[in-house]
Parts: structure tokens; C-alpha cells; sequence
């Protein structure tokens, strides 16, 4: 198996984008993602419709897949998925086509764990990353649904060390962001702003809790009573200072993560931070990393964009290395939305 090279159909379902990717061994030959619109209307994700518009998607977005790579769906060595965590609905569309995929074709089924996939990114071969972290390594993954630091000591070894309690960082963007009127998602466009303001206009309370753990909660709500007092007050308040206030917004909450990576570092003795997730995306988190490379002495990894938010290269990445060591599904397998890390 050491010199087989490995054709991997890879599927990404978790949330609101139909994914599909083509890995041949580590490298990504193609990465096809469907963004689904409809649920701009609605200021987030409603479960009943994205797990519809990913029965019309997934069958397009694999073909195109496949179209794209130039490979044959016979030439495959195994069909890797997303079993969870995420909505219950999306991920039984992606399961399904999955496990009939892999048993019309003979082949091996590999459930991949959303939120590992994230961290494994690192682990795609391309021409514009010059270096992969080494093992152990200290990993945050930041999304819409999750805000963890991980101690990464193998591929398949990784310990939580820390987590949100409440609302994930992304929840608090895109909350912020609605609390200001602005449309969903609204994490990037309080990035896009927040690039032109102040950021220590306004001054918003970090929580205090113990260890490496997390809650978003509480700036949430002191966010919208803010706004709220500020509106009464001037009603055109959010119009003149909305550069401002997102800046100050993103201010905080890369403060709060700062913080705690920075005692996680203290606490481990590991300088080689990788971010994941979509919410790594956010250009002041990348520039806060990247400064403390130089002050701190860290080794940072930063993934490219495409493979921050939800897509199935990352999700390719984990079905080789579990292809490698033979870790396989069996077709009882089930879609699991509360999926651990650790599990």
C-alpha cells in the first residue's frame, strides 16, 4: 500500500454547502463547493432547507467533481464522507449517497469527523504551502458551530483542551452582525468593515472564564444593549460609527482568542499554532497570528482560504491518511450530528 496511489472521492455535507472534492494521494485535483443563497433571507441556516437543496446539489457538485479531475469513478479507492458533527438532515443526504456510492462501485466507505478535517487540512499538499505543522502541535479550530484549541499529538491522537461554552466565535459574528442590521452571513462583512475603522473606539467586556474554555454569550448581549442605548439616543448611530463598531467588535473577540491561545502556549510548552475552520478566514485573526510569530516566536499555519470554510478537500485529506491505515465503515453506519472530537 505504501507506493499504491490513492484516488479519494471526498463529500462535505455538515451544514449549508454540498461539497466535493478529488484528492490523488495527498494532492487536490478537484474542489467543487455549492453555496446555497436561500438562506439569506432568512438571517441563518434553516436545517429543513439545506438538507433539500443538498439532495439537488450533491449529484452535480460529485459529477463535476469527477468531471473536473479527469477521473473515472472506477479508477476510485474509496469514497470518504462527513459522518458529523452538523445537522441531522444535511448529513443523512451526504451518508446515504456515500455509503450507495461506495457499495454500487465495491469499494471501501471512510466517515470522517467534520471538525478533525478542519485541523488535517494542514495536510494538503500544494505548491503555495512551503511547510506542514509537526507533530504535537496546538490547534484552534474557530467556525460557525465550534471555538476549540486542540493539542494535536498525532493524526488521529488530538485532546480538546478548550471549547466555547455557549455561542461559537462565528455565532458571535454573525449575531453581532445582525444586532447592526447587516445581512447573513455577516462575520466577513464585519471583517470588511472593521478594516476601516477604530478598533479601541468602542470598548466592549471580555468574559472571564477559567482555563481554556470559552462563552461568547455575554459580549453578545452587552453588544446589543450597547446598540440599543446608542440608537435611543441617535438614531442614525450604527450608519456613522458602523466601521467603527465593527472594528472594536473584532477587536474584542481576537483579543479573547489571543488570550487563550496564549495560555495555552504557556500551559503546553508548544509554539506551533494551526488555525481551521471558516472563521479563519477573518483577516485580523490571520494578521494577529502572524504578528505573534514575531513578537512571541511562534510557528503559525494558516490555511488558503478555500480550505478554511466547509469543503470536502479537507475531508479528502482525512480519507487518505485513513485509507493508509486502513481505517474503513462499515454500510451500518450512521450520520451523527453531535460528533466529538475525541470519539
Amino acid at each position: 500500500m505504501e507506493n499504491e496511489t490513492i484516488y479519494i472521492l471526498a463529500i462535505e455535507s455538515s451544514c449549508d454547502d454540498t461539497a466535493a472534492a478529488v484528492l490523488i494521494n495527498q494532492k487536490v485535483i478537484s474542489n467543487v463547493v455549492a453555496t446555497q443563497k436561500i438562506h439569506e433571507q432568512y438571517g441563518g441556516v434553516v436545517p429543513e432547507l439545506a438538507s433539500r437543496a443538498h439532495q439537488q446539489n450533491i449529484v452535480p457538485v460529485v459529477h463535476q467533481a469527477l468531471a473536473k479531475a479527469n477521473i473515472d469513478k472506477k479508477q476510485l479507492s474509496a469514497i470518504a464522507f462527513t459522518r458529523g458533527p452538523g445537522l441531522m438532515g444535511s448529513l443523512l443526504v451526504g451518508t446515504s449517497f456515500a455509503k450507495s456510492l461506495a457499495l454500487g462501485l465495491s469499494i471501501p466507505l471512510i466517515e470522517v469527523n467534520h471538525m478533525q478535517a478542519h485541523i488535517l487540512a494542514h495536510f494538503i499538499e500544494d505548491d503555495d504551502i512551503s511547510k506542514m505543522p509537526e507533530f504535537p502541535f496546538l490547534a484552534m479550530t474557530i467556525s460557525g458551530g465550534h471555538t476549540q484549541i486542540v493539542l494535536v499529538k498525532d493524526y488521529f491522537d488530538m485532546e480538546i483542551l478548550g471549547e466555547s461554552l455557549d455561542d461559537a466565535v462565528g455565532e458571535a459574528f454573525d449575531k453581532s452582525a445582525k444586532i447592526l442590521g447587516l445581512r447573513y452571513p455577516g462575520g466577513p462583512l464585519i471583517d470588511k468593515y472593521a478594516n476601516e475603522g477604530n478598533p479601541l473606539k468602542f470598548k466592549f467586556p471580555k468574559p472571564k472564564v477559567d482555563g481554556l474554555n470559552f462563552s461568547f454569550s455575554g459580549l453578545k448581549t452587552s453588544i446589543l444593549y450597547f446598540t440599543q442605548k446608542a440608537v435611543k439616543e441617535n438614531p442614525d448611530f450604527v450608519n456613522e460609527n458602523l466601521n467603527d463598531i465593527c472594528a472594536s467588535i473584532q477587536y474584542t473577540i481576537i483579543s479573547i482568542l489571543m488570550d487563550k491561545l496564549n495560555k495555552a502556549v504557556k500551559q503546553t510548552g508548544i509554539k506551533k499554532i494551526a488555525i481551521g475552520g471558516g472563521v479563519s478566514a477573518n483577516s485580523g485573526i490571520r494578521k494577529a497570528l502572524k504578528d505573534a510569530e514575531k513578537t512571541k516566536g511562534w510557528s503559525t499555519f494558516i490555511p488558503k482560504f478555500e480550505y478554511c470554510t466547509d469543503n470536502a478537500a479537507m475531508i479528502g485529506i482525512v480519507g487518505h491518511l485513513k485509507y493508509k491505515q486502513g481505517h474503513f465503515s462499515d454500510q451500518n453506519i450512521t450520520a451523527q450530528p453531535r460528533y466529538r472530537l475525541s470519539e
